[in-house]
């Protein structure tokens, strides 16, 4: 069982960033691959960003978020991070965070964090 919390949601202004994390515990962290997904108001869930078990040497972004996310992990701290820059209204939405381990067999939520672009 893996508990997750998300933090760092915000508002903020078009054209500005925000780091999200998501904090893990009650199991071994690094055989989680991590994911980050987004829902916008009447929208369905969708895949912003993932990052590979261990040492997280493969990353893959949704098409809208390549080159202003960046999504990362440190083991040593059981916490996964979300650094979104270039942030547009259309970014906004509640965050979650998603911990998958090995094969897919479990799955694990948080309890999403809300992100807010606007001026």
């Amino acid at each position: 069982q893996v508990q997750l919390v998300e933090s760092g949601g915000g508002l903020v202004q078009p054209g500005g960033s925000l780091r999200l994390s998501c904090a893990a515990s009650g199991s071994i962290f690094s055989i989680y691959a991590m994911g980050w997904y987004r829902q916008a108001p009447g929208k369905q869930r969708e895949l912003v960003a993932g990052i590979s078990s261990g040492s997280g040497g493969i990353t893959n972004y949704a098409d809208s978020m390549k080159g202003r996310f960046t999504i990362s992990r440190d083991n040593a701290k059981n916490t996964a991070y979300l650094q979104m820059n270039s942030l547009k209204p259309e970014d906004t939405g509640v965050y979650y965070c998603n911990a998958k381990g090995p094969l897919g067999l479990t799955s694990y939520w948080g309890q999403g964090t809300q992100v807010t672009v606007s001026s």
